[in-house]
């Protein structure tokens, strides 16, 4: 949410326009959840900056504009009159919302907020000599103070995204010991060999099993400081494959369940934006005994309550199998933002090189450099194909246990990563002139697309992700098998001397 919205305050009549309603219908939101014994938390990204005209107002707004991105201005943090605002405008929410659980903060991040939040705080002349852990924990105190006036039950959740690192200690020693509790990315900057290129994890991956010795490090002040700590771990999907409601890779999710609780560490935020359906990687957390020190007590009694006795060998076969495959991936952060692991089989072949940079989480075009990033095109190619076997092996294991649709979903996951290793292929061939090896590549892309539509067109759930929308829908598929085909008659031609 975003906190002038929701809260009025005298100072700035602008602030909380239609803020009875929204106040309304968080009320009705807070006790529907609290029904199912849910708790809902504002995720704040505060204070939000402004533009020039709403410092250029008076004189005391003036005095607190801060340090700029584009066109906005931060309201500086470093001023008590912007401290006084954030805090009686969560106290004010808090108290109009009783049950509201509490907030979840991020105080460095694409939002220009406090001076600090983008690295530009030189330009403020109250923050320019402050160190930016102490502008985060001040940032993060004052909220809590807010929200505990309003509610002294509440929590406030705190990422530890980019904080610094050499400030981490000093940041949490500056935090409540109560209401609250500090988060980290498990699997953040854990390092990497895949293919014989290194690499490290940013961002966040299923792949690559945590945690870290980044968030054990946190982990750890928090230990020290008597707060508690938390995980930040995507259980259902990730960018590495965001266009479908979970990858079965059930071993990966166990092992990083059952790491988590021998670090001690028991609070998970089990997604970010992405999409977290209802399904087994959920349950690997919900199942997780406490003590329990391997994954294969939890997957078992898994594999037997979901497939049954009988089946559930078999099934514990399969997420090995994609577990195994999946480990494969040729991470980077450019590689899961730019690549066409979204897309698959939809994206289209181009026969003639575009040009065209590929877009994050957007369209990936024929940009094969911007794909694989570090890995060499050939490495980059059989990693994913490596990725793309195991998902086949998994699939061929789950015939005869898993129910059609779901099997379906699954096969068309290894469609995903077959297509990206034939495009990449492809992509190599246009560039030496390999048109045979083209023609080939453009066929096997064909008959994929061709078997993909008709399970897109049954399960409405592929190709959507939450933050995103529908990144394709089965219409797209058809111009897929247009596009392979146009190829296909361009190759015979230039084949023909035509």
């Amino acid at each position: 949410t975003v906190l002038r919205t929701l809260a009025k305050d005298p100072k700035y009549p602008e602030f909380g326009k239609g803020s009875e309603k929204r106040i309304a219908n968080l009320r009705k939101l807070v006790a529907r959840c609290a029904k199912y014994g849910i708790r809902v938390f504002l995720y704040m990204n505060e204070p939000r900056a402004m533009t020039a005209e709403f410092f250029e107002a008076n004189p005391e707004r003036k005095s607190f504009k801060g340090s700029h991105q584009g066109e906005q201005f931060a309201m500086c943090t470093s001023h008590p009159e912007v401290r006084r605002w954030l805090r009686d405008s969560l106290e004010q929410v808090f108290s109009q919302v009783p049950g509201l659980g509490g907030i979840f903060t991020i105080t460095m991040s694409e939002n220009l907020t406090n001076c600090a939040s983008r690295n530009h705080r030189e330009e403020c002349p109250r923050c320019k000599d402050r160190k930016v852990g102490d502008i985060v924990a001040e940032v993060n105190q004052t909220m809590i103070e807010g929200m505990v006036k309003g509610n002294p039950n509440a929590e406030a959740l705190l990422y530890s995204w980019v904080w610094p690192a050499e400030e981490e200690a000093s940041i949490v020693s500056q935090l409540p010991k109560r209401n609250c509790r500090i988060m980290a990315v498990s699997e953040n900057r854990m390092p990497i060999c895949r293919g014989g290129v290194k690499e490290e994890e940013l961002d966040y991956s299923i792949s690559i099993v945590g945690p870290g010795e980044y968030a054990k490090r946190l982990w750890s002040l928090c230990r020290t400081n008597g707060i508690p700590a938390m995980a930040k771990v995507q259980a259902c999907n990730s960018w590495e494959l965001c266009t479908f409601p979970y990858i079965p890779v059930m071993d990966l999710v166990a092992q990083h369940a059952v790491n988590l609780a021998n670090e001690g560490v028991s609070n998970v935020m089990l997604s970010w934006s992405l999409g977290c359906c209802p399904s087994d990687n959920l349950s690997v957390y919900r199942d997780l005994l406490k003590g329990e020190m391997s994954s294969d007590g939890v997957l078992n009694r898994l594999a037997t309550r979901v497939y049954g006795a009988e089946k559930a060998p078999r099934a514990r076969q399969a997420w090995k199998a994609f577990s195994d495959g999946f480990a494969n991936y040729p991470f980077s952060c450019a590689t899961i933002y730019l690549g066409p692991h979204q897309w698959g089989p939809v994206n289209p072949l181009y026969a003639r090189k575009t040009g065209y940079r590929a877009t994050m989480v957007g369209l990936p075009y024929d940009d094969l450099d911007a794909w694989r990033n570090k890995y060499p095109g050939e490495t980059y190619a059989e990693l994913i194909g490596k990725v793309a076997d195991g998902f086949a092996e998994g699939c061929r294991l789950m015939e005869g246990v898993s129910e059609k649709k779901e099997l379906d979903m699954f096969r068309a996951e290894q469609m995903h990563f077959a297509s990206c290793r034939d495009q990449a292929l492809f992509v190599m061939a246009r560039d030496r002139g390999d048109v045979e090896e083209m023609r080939r590549m453009a066929r096997a892309e064909l008959e994929r697309a061709k078997s993909y539509w008709p399970i897109v067109r049954a399960d409405s759930r592929i190709g959507y992700e939450s933050s995103c929308q529908y990144f394709f829908v089965p219409q797209d598929v058809l111009e897929k098998v247009l596009s392979c085909r146009q190829v296909l008659q361009g190759l015979d031609q230039i084949q023909t001397g035509m």
